[in-house]
């Protein structure tokens, strides 16, 4: 899957697979550090901000919790319902 910023993919990328290795090869074996990728997390975590305000997203409508509410069943602005 790709990030939510085009510029954001490689990012995404080397997390990704620094994340996977640390669970396989320590956290599976018991190791709950997870400081070898926060590097990296943090690098990526901020092109993600970066792309969310270029797109006009604010963090808010992404962790606003919307299952179970009346917001679930409304479209999304400016779609139109059939």
């Amino acid at each position: 899957m790709n990030s939510i910023g085009e510029n954001c993919n490689e990012l995404k990328r080397s997390y990704d697979a620094c994340f996977n290795n640390w669970f396989a090869d320590k956290f599976l074996k018991g190791s709950l550090d997870e400081s070898q990728c926060e590097p990296l997390f943090k690098v990526y975590q901020q092109c993600v901000k970066n792309a969310m305000k270029e797109q006009q997203i604010e963090i808010g409508e992404v962790e606003e919790d919307h299952l179970g509410s009346d917001k679930e069943y409304k479209p999304p602005p400016g779609s139109s319902q059939s």
